[in-house]
């Protein structure tokens, strides 16, 4: 019979986390099995992490690990219980340490496992060395009267299988040199807490005529070692981790396979820019995503400082993705155009009925590859569209030059500028031309859904323009980043 352990938790609310007492086990025969069944209770006003550790012997080559916990339900308005789980290996588990990281599955899956040929979605597959590990759990919402959980870790004994072999995808795919490029900055698969299996997320992409998306499943990197299989010469795959903190979440884009980003800090910690520096250092971009989200720890609370965009619309367009583009665009207003923050969209799609490719940025990038992607983003150099049934040109002009979508158009005050908006696929849609100063001109595009909009302005009346398409219930078809005009 597995042995069963009892573990409190006592300490004070507000600690940031709580390391129960070890955990040993039995050393077994090559062949033979060691399970112990653990239980413990989380206090309301838990501590955003505990840590279980498991003092794991010699000769063991598998841990599997289940866990369950009690759902009473909660008083009407407050959240009930949710627990989460991960788990560092011997190597550390340290804030930012991630040697040590072995996986995450937040509240997604109740059971995983892992050795040195396969593992779960969501963890990495790897030897198994003797050492402390450390189960983590992450109390997301806890009832008032508590969370009693059980954890039960089975090990089995012998010899190392074959290493798992990571096939990561190619950093470039066939382009078409430097041209306007169709892709999705935030998708998820079973790696995560989706539903879709990798090829069934890359099928999708190609069925909504992308170009490139970016894989970012929650606070994991699993999923970088399987792409390789999926991408091909019309689809570059992106390497990218949604990072999942307990004050807003943000995606990283463009990380080199593995490369794997902590989450386990909040605003007040002060701790976000270093590991968007880890970020940044690796090549990749921060983005914040669903600023305006409604669930719990899912709001942006961090500020925008550092970050490299922010994701002005995710999935269906809805009252959130109105708030947060009002609050970038004040943010333009602002700045003037110096050091500012381009907009993103994304489909945040994890299962079906949700559509990947709803909404999609559209990068004018210098070849299909990780880096032009990643430097169209960072520079503004995109748009925003609902599908790929939409396109458009946006340019600005003098006499004396032009400028696209995320350029500067060197303009002298009293220098005449021509603003031109082209579009088609958005039936029922209407063209808006915003500035500085608010909303300029509207005009209602054709039964067909296409038009053109010429507006004539200049630096002293404008200092920034950019467009919108939006239908009759003002839900956006497609969304520009702006056109700086003057010095």
């Amino acid at each position: 019979m597995p042995s069963r352990r009892n573990l409190l938790i006592s300490a004070a609310a507000g600690s940031a986390a709580v390391t129960l007492d070890p955990v040993s086990f039995a050393v077994a025969a090559p062949g033979g099995t060691e399970t112990r069944t653990l239980t413990g209770t989380i206090p309301y006003g838990a501590p955003d992490w505990v840590y279980v550790p498991l003092e794991i012997p010699t000769g063991v080559n598998k841990i599997e690990v289940s866990y369950a916990y009690d759902r009473p339900a909660p008083p009407p308005g407050q959240a009930g219980n949710a627990l989460d789980i991960g788990i560092f290996d011997e190597s550390g588990h340290d804030l930012g340490d991630a040697r040590g990281f072995r996986g995450w599955s937040g509240g997604f899956r109740t059971e995983f496992a892992i050795s040195a040929a396969e593992a779960t979605p969501g963890y990495l597959p790897g030897p198994i060395r003797p050492g402390t590990w450390h189960v983590i759990f992450g109390p997301y919402t806890v009832h008032p009267q508590g969370l009693t959980w059980t954890l039960t870790v089975t090990l089995s004994y012998g010899a190392q299988p074959a290493p798992f072999q990571p096939r990561p995808a190619p950093l470039q795919a066939t382009g078409r040199g430097k041209a306007w490029y169709r892709g999705d900055l935030h998708l998820h698969t079973v790696h995560s807490d989706g539903r879709r299996t990798p090829a069934e997320l890359a099928s999708g992409a190609r069925a909504a005529k992308l170009d490139f998306f970016v894989s970012t499943e929650h606070n994991t990197t699993s999923a970088h070692g399987v792409w390789g299989e999926y991408a091909g010469p019309d689809l570059l795959i992106i390497n990218g981790e949604e990072i999942t903190t307990r004050n807003g979440h943000y995606t990283a884009l463009g990380l080199p396979a593995g490369t794997w980003i902590d989450w386990r800090y909040r605003a007040a910690d002060g701790g976000l820019q270093r590991f968007v520096d880890r970020i940044h250092r690796a090549g990749g971009l921060a983005v914040a995503a669903h600023p305006n989200a409604q669930c719990v720890a899912c709001g942006w609370r961090f500020g925008y400082a550092g970050l490299d965009a922010v994701e002005v619309w995710n999935g269906p367009w809805t009252p959130d993705d109105d708030a947060v583009l009002a609050a970038w665009d004040n943010l333009l207003v602002s700045n003037r155009g110096r050091q500012w923050l381009p907009a993103v969209g994304a489909s945040d799609a994890h299962s079906e009925p949700q559509v990947i490719g709803l909404p999609q940025t559209v990068v004018r990038a210098d070849n299909l590859d990780r880096r032009s992607v990643l430097a169209a983003v960072r520079a503004g150099r995109s748009w925003i569209a609902e599908s790929a049934a939409v396109s458009l040109s946006f340019t600005a002009a003098t006499p004396r030059g032009r400028a696209e979508i995320g350029d500067r158009l060197p303009a002298a005050a009293d220098d005449p500028v021509q603003v031109t908006l082209s579009v088609s696929g958005a039936p029922g849609g209407t063209a808006r031309l915003i500035s500085d100063q608010g909303v300029r001109v509207t005009a209602p595009l054709s039964a067909e859904g296409t038009g053109t909009v010429a507006w004539p302005t200049n630096s002293q009346n404008s200092r920034y323009v950019r467009a919108e398409v939006r239908r009759a219930d003002t839900s956006m078809v497609a969304l520009t980043n702006p056109i700086f005009i003057g010095g």
